[in-house]
């Protein structure tokens, strides 16, 4: 059982990067806006993530535990660099160079968060959880801690701009306590209180932040502007229709109509050049590899790694579902990859640490 999925792990996870190199090859094919260096260089990021894969498959998952704080700590660090020094592109500062090579530390921030409310959550004891109605002050207690420390990381990364990225924090972070045992009505109770202040949320938007809602209403509200990219991904994804106009023949792509479309929007390649069927398989590797996830978090007898790969599996469906939903209008515009598909050297080597932890859960069933 155990090697059966560590053998789909690897199969959804390469014919999803497979499937992404043959997306942005199109994307750059004889292109002049996006160049061919971005099919070279993720190419390299593909032998280095499954070199990352099969390093991190090996060695004891457990060693991240004893790192989670100071790798929180550092990606904090990182993430401060970034505000006060680091490279703008696009309207937003998200890049820091060091060495000579440039990254989003905001990737970064992912995995740092999930490995720190993993170790957290799994010292915590659940019959506190369980039995504290009517004490308030203990629900306070056991929440403000991660709260608080996944609040910096959402307020440093909302401040680069980089809105989606912080709301995806917010959504593991809310999966991981429910998964360490905190009740749903409390939880709940939170997300109330949140949904109340969201109204006052509207005024601390950047501008092209409020145009991006605007515009998920109503596309045509600034059809040349705002709305032109989610109008054009829309037409993309409908030509396609079942089997697609096929490989490197998509007009939308080809004939440059469609910005972004070796990032956010790679989707919408596929659906234009490879149709709903392309897509659906698309679809299904994720819906694969999510499934064998749970299935190895199921049985981890160790509450912290069963709490860390809840929480890659957590990001792992809400990226894919919010980019596609993006892409095809049903959510608003926030600037989330595609994992192993979209363009993005620190999101595709993060997300092949993520994959790497899971075939180590898979190996090691041990207790702390």
């Amino acid at each position: 059982m155990r090697r059966d999925l560590d053998k789909k792990i690897w199969i959804y996870t390469t014919a999803l990067i497979v499937m992404g190199l043959l997306a942005l090859y199109s994307a750059s094919f004889e292109n002049v806006r996006v160049s061919r260096e971005v099919f070279y260089d993720q190419l390299w990021c593909a032998a280095a993530g499954m070199l990352l894969m099969f390093l991190v498959g090996r060695m004891d998952y457990r060693k991240f535990y004893d790192i989670a704080y100071f790798f929180y700590g550092f990606n904090i660090v990182l993430l401060l660099g970034v505000l006060l020094g680091g490279r703008d592109a696009l309207g937003a500062r998200r890049w820091l160079e060091l060495g000579g090579l440039s990254f989003q530390p905001s990737e970064i921030t992912k995995l740092a968060v999930i490995l720190m409310l993993g170790r957290y959550w799994s010292k915590r004891r659940p019959i506190i959880l369980l039995d504290i109605i009517g004490k308030m002050e203990v629900i306070l207690r056991e929440m403000i801690f991660p709260l608080f420390w996944v609040g910096l990381s959402m307020l440093l990364v909302f401040k680069q701009p980089d809105l989606g990225t912080a709301l995806l924090l917010l959504g593991i972070s809310l999966v991981m306590m429910f998964a360490g045992g905190l009740k749903f009505r409390y939880i709940g109770g939170l997300l109330a209180v949140m949904l109340g202040i969201l109204p006052f949320a509207w005024h601390i938007l950047k501008p092209y932040q409020k145009d991006r809602l605007l515009v998920f209403l109503n596309p045509n509200v600034d059809p040349l502007g705002a709305g032109y990219t989610i109008i054009q991904s829309k037409i993309a994804v409908g030509s396609g229709r079942i089997f697609g106009k096929g490989w490197l023949s998509g007009t939308q792509n080809q004939l440059n109509f469609l910005p972004e479309r070796h990032t956010d929007f790679i989707f919408s390649v596929i659906g234009e050049e490879w149709g709903f069927v392309g897509g659906l398989l698309l679809v299904y590797c994720y819906f694969q590899l999510i499934s064998r996830g749970l299935d190895i978090t199921e049985q981890v007898k160790d509450k912290f790694g069963m709490l860390v790969g809840i929480g890659i599996v957590s990001i792992l469906t809400l990226q894919a579902v919010i980019n596609i939903g993006m892409v095809m209008g049903l959510f608003p515009v926030v600037g989330l990859t595609l994992p192993f598909i979209s363009y993005g050297r620190s999101s595709f080597l993060i997300f092949a640490v993520m994959m790497g932890f899971l075939l180590n859960l898979s190996k090691r069933r041990t207790v702390f």
